[in-house]
């Protein structure tokens, strides 16, 4: 796994902050969060995080107050889904807390998923989609068919 020592701890946390901050307005950022999940998850496992504590979540699903766990990677901080471990071994902080804000970095989106998924040796999986050259305008009928009406091959 060599991936952990080319890729430096603070060039992965601008990569997460970027991919995180592109999520927050994705119409679809459902893989945003989930690279960004497991970056975080990995970088736990390896000991270069830490966690801080849990935050109820500015945003309740289906009006229920939820968790969510604050890591620290370098000086950034990001929020992922807790564990029932998570619950058990961290203290709650409460409500989110302002102290903890990210500084602002420059980074392309492209480059911040080409540093993540290096780090977490994941390959994109192409959906080129096979699409049919018919018209839109094209409306398939029965008219011009030989067999219209159908006959009655049942007697």
């Amino acid at each position: 796994m060599p991936s952990s020592e080319t890729v430096s701890l603070s060039d992965l946390a601008r990569a997460i902050y970027t991919v995180n901050r592109h999520a927050k307005t994705a119409p679809e950022p459902q893989h945003l969060y989930f690279i960004k999940k497991e970056t975080i998850k990995r970088l736990l496992k390896e000991k270069r995080a830490k966690k801080i504590g849990l935050h109820f979540s500015e945003h309740p699903k289906l009006s229920n107050q939820h968790s969510t766990l604050l890591v620290k990677v370098d000086d950034y901080y990001f929020h992922i889904p807790p564990t029932k471990e998570d619950f058990q071994e961290l203290k709650h902080l409460g409500s989110l807390d302002q102290n903890y804000r990210n500084p602002q970095t420059k980074m392309s989106l492209s480059q911040a998923k080409k540093l993540i998924y290096q780090y977490i040796d994941y390959k994109p999986v192409n959906k080129k989609t096979i699409r049919k050259t018919t018209s839109s305008y094209f409306t398939p009928s029965s008219l011009g068919k030989m067999d219209w009406p159908p006959r009655k091959t049942y007697r």
